[in-house]
């Protein structure tokens, strides 16, 4: 699968915009916007004081609309300028506006007088008696922003606010974007005057005091102390900051060839590669044709607007509610399952000991039940030396659950010396303990359980891969899904294994009375099918006893799979997983198909954005609806982190009736290598019980360590907890 956009800047992109000029797109269409109002006022400042100038942007409707809240840009003049200098961007807002490219916003343009105007947007220590040095940076952030929330209906969250700045601006853009991320999640710094270690020999810098101390206009301590690099390990990963980065092609070239590394085009690209690299920012980086003049700024401006619109919003993204369930190690989820009285079971993989359980080693297995208050009632660890891991729970109707995964030791106590992985099922009672173990597999090859359904009688079917041999079979190529019924005693009733000549993998089973559904991937196409191009999602149908009825490919001419299946109210066979071949725009794409029970195709679904989404688990709803569940690292909703957890609902007939985007600042639902970690079922209440993968902490904090296991309550209409 494809890798997503993260959080650090670590697949960041820097793209060549060449022959961008003044002329904006859009700027001569025949239909003129509505206009917005500008309007210069003043704030007063206890920091200052006195009184801070500005010129407020306001949209077209907003004295209308009294009740419509609107996000804030606030934009920083360069040296020598005015308030006056961004106010050329106002037709560009406009027509922005009016296409729906951004929302509405509130623009504030402070005018920057202190210092000759050379004042860098710092709190100056200069005492010089011709031009002291004043707290610039204290009135902008504390005194402005606080005038600005009180006098305009703003949304006052960071999330909603963006600061951006030209030249010194730009500095002053990058500073406040690092040093006051609790204000500012967005940043556009254009052109910006950053260097690194010191400014050149002749840059206004060190002029006007700004960085001086007592006397002395220009302290190199202070210069470095305030300069961006110092401020990179003091950012907050769970408070990420969105900066789009742009210079032209033809700043001012410095003659003097020790200073040519200050020159700006250079300075930015090496901000851009220190930023990237900093736990807490993504950063895109643009150059432009252009020099250091509103031939750059203006359509940078607009890109860069537009690329950040997507976060820039009235409504707080929605986080994750805590607890997180793990180790202070690393941590994977196993499993949801909900019961009658409320009552919730998690299975996950925990690197270290929980609730006082004994621990074995690697990765043990933990299956963890709560009430329906929240409360732990009961917890069981089990495990060897190697890594043992849970891939599903389901209840049952005595209070009980199964639950299915793999081991790399000798779980049962009967496969001393395993070689390889083995599957493994086992069934804990109400109270949690272990009624049963069976391992099973290959003696000599890896097998392992990546999904589990229950079974009518109380047993239930198990679907994963083998290397090998599984019960004696003939193996068709390099791995072969696998489906096994075990027995309400956890004997083995029979297996079948299906391939082709590569790689088959089945990573989700769903069953009912009449039937069981098996979906997974195949490399080079299962027998009885034909390859679609690339890696193919397959789905194929069985008889009670295991007989074969139907088998068919799912997916486009790129690689895809299913991983998720579940059985709608309609009869209705749903599965879902990711398309690389059909996907919209970018990445990979939720795909997600429906079969009647005879094997024809109902519908297809294709959901995406520009970058790697997926689908991992179907809960059929009482409405005759779906919840698809996964992970997206696009704009689907409102954004959050690296990739967010995802719900789509759809209808009988694939029709999309909602989408919901949630989770932390760093990645969920998905682990380190792309790939889908969270499950969902539905509890009593008609809420969808969600529990993933998270790297990042739940609102409040309470992270536990490198990867912990949440669980989330999800209204199935709004897709949000």
């Amino acid at each position: 699968m494809s890798r997503r956009w993260r959080i650090g800047g670590g697949v960041a992109a820097v793209l060549l915009a060449l022959g961008l000029t003044g002329a904006v797109p859009g700027a001569a269409d025949a239909k003129k916007p509505r206009e917005g109002t500008l309007t210069t006022t003043t704030a007063p400042s206890p920091a200052l004081g006195g009184a801070i100038d500005y010129t407020v942007y306001l949209p077209y409707d907003y004295a209308k609309a009294t009740s419509t809240r609107y996000p804030v840009l606030y934009l920083l003049h360069g040296r020598g300028d005015t308030m006056q200098a961004w106010t050329r961007v106002k037709a560009d807002l406009d027509r922005m506006i009016a296409d729906g490219e951004v929302p509405p916003v509130i623009a504030v343009l402070p005018d920057a007088p202190w210092s000759s105007r050379g004042n860098w947007y710092v709190d100056s220590a200069y005492t010089g008696a011709d031009d002291p040095g004043r707290p610039v940076e204290t009135a902008l952030t504390r005194d402005l922003v606080a005038h600005v929330d009180a006098t305009y209906r703003t949304a006052a969250h960071r999330g909603a606010r963006l600061v951006g700045g030209y030249s010194m601006g730009g500095a002053g853009a990058l500073r406040y974007a690092l040093a006051h991320s609790d204000l500012f999640a967005n940043a556009l710094v254009l052109s910006p005057a950053v260097y690194r270690p010191l400014p050149p020999a002749d840059s206004s810098a060190r002029e006007y005091g700004a960085f001086g101390s007592g006397t002395q206009r220009f302290s190199e301590e202070v210069y470095q102390r305030l300069n961006y690099p110092a401020l990179l390990s003091g950012l907050d990963p769970e408070s990420p900051v969105r900066m789009y980065i742009a210079v032209g092609d033809d700043e001012w070239a410095n003659p003097d060839p020790a200073d040519a590394a200050h020159d700006l085009d250079y300075e930015a690209a090496t901000l851009y590669n220190t930023v990237r690299r900093a736990d807490g920012v993504a950063a895109e980086l643009r150059v432009l044709d252009g020099g250091h003049d509103w031939d750059v700024w203006r359509p940078a401006f607009v890109d860069g607007l537009k690329h950040l619109a997507g976060t820039l919003s009235v409504t707080p993204p929605a986080g994750l509610a805590g607890p997180l369930h793990g180790t202070a190690g690393a941590d994977w989820a196993g499993g949801v399952a909900a019961h009658p009285d409320g009552s919730t079971t998690l299975g996950y993989a925990a690197s270290g000991e929980v609730a006082g359980e004994p621990y074995a080693g690697g990765l043990d297995a933990v299956v963890t039940r709560l009430g329906a208050d929240g409360g732990t009632r009961w917890t069981t660890q089990f495990g060897t030396a190697a890594n043992d891991r849970l891939y599903g729970v389901v209840p049952l109707a005595d209070g009980g659950v199964i639950a299915a995964g793999y081991t790399r030791g000798d779980l049962d106590g009967t496969h001393p010396g395993s070689p390889a992985d083995d599957a493994f099922v086992t069934r804990l009672t109400p109270t949690g303990q272990r009624a049963w173990l069976t391992q099973a597999g290959d003696p000599a090859k890896a097998d392992r359980f990546y999904a589990v359904a229950p079974a009518p009688d109380g047993g239930a079917y198990l679907a994963g891969y083998t290397s090998g041999s599984f019960a004696g079979q003939t193996p068709a190529g390099d791995k072969d899904a696998v489906l096994v019924r075990v027995g309400p005693d956890g004997r083995i009733a029979w297996s079948r294994q299906l391939g082709g000549p590569g790689e088959d993998k089945a990573y989700a089973v769903a069953a009912d009375a009449s039937g069981v559904y098996v979906a997974g991937g195949t490399s080079a196409g299962l027998a009885g099918t034909t390859s679609l191009g690339g890696s193919d999602g397959w789905l194929a149908r069985f008889d009670p006893n295991g007989t074969l009825g139907w088998v068919s490919a799912a997916g486009g001419a790129g690689d895809d799979l299913l991983g998720g299946v579940a059985i709608a109210g309609d009869g209705t066979v749903v599965a879902t997983g990711a398309t690389g071949g059909d996907a919209t725009a970018g990445g990979t794409d939720v795909l997600t198909v429906a079969y009647t029970s005879a094997g024809r195709q109902r519908w297809r679904t294709v959901t995406g954005g520009a970058n790697a989404d997926a689908g991992a688990d179907v809960v059929p709803l009482p409405d005759g609806a779906v919840a698809v569940v996964g992970f997206t690292g696009s704009r689907l909703g409102l954004p959050v982190g690296g990739s967010d957890v995802l719900t789509l609902r759809l209808d009988s007939r694939g029709r999309q009736l909602g989408v919901g985007q949630y989770g932390t600042a760093r990645d969920d639902a998905a682990d380190a290598f792309g790939e889908e970690n969270v499950y969902a079922t539905l509890g009593v209440d008609g809420r969808l019980r969600v529990s993933g993968l998270t790297a990042g902490a739940p609102v409040g904090g309470g992270s536990l360590g490198n990867g912990d296991v949440f669980l989330a309550a999800v209204d199935p209409t709004t897709g949000m907890p």
